[in-house]
């Protein structure tokens, strides 16, 4: 069963992922956004307490005690963007520029968070991540 539950504020996050938690089978799905970046260490301290295993949008998440997070690799997108910001500088105009989607992603997964929440991590999947966090 798929459920989609959002929250307004930082007080809806308890509840939210304790009913989250409650349900078999359940795992959270946390998107990026500013909200989520700003109460991230509130989110990852309610999945473990609530024993829910997560994936987040990026590295920090997981380096500061998520299950797992895949998506963009941050550094790769900041790199890209020098060129851009140097291409403006020397009188490109922004519109002509072309839009460019990122293009490197990258999974880390938290070996110590996976012990606390009881889970084994299949060895082909630690296999392709790209950091794993002992």
């Amino acid at each position: 069963m798929r459920s989609r539950r959002g929250v307004g504020d930082a007080t809806e996050l308890e509840p939210a992922i304790a009913a989250a938690a409650g349900a078999p089978g359940t795992a959270l799905v946390v998107f990026p956004d500013i909200f989520t970046g700003a109460h991230h260490e509130q989110i990852i301290a309610l999945a473990e307490r609530n024993k829910l295993p997560a994936i987040y949008p990026y590295r920090f998440f997981a380096a500061d005690g998520g299950l797992m997070s895949y998506g963009i690799n941050t550094p790769d997108v900041f790199r890209r963007m020098a060129g851009y910001v140097d291409r403006i500088l020397r009188g490109a105009k922004p519109s002509d520029l072309p839009v460019q989607a990122p293009n490197k992603f990258e999974l880390v997964i938290n070996l110590r968070t996976a012990k606390a929440l009881g889970l084994e991590i299949p060895p082909k999947l630690l296999a392709v991540a790209d950091e794993v966090i002992e």
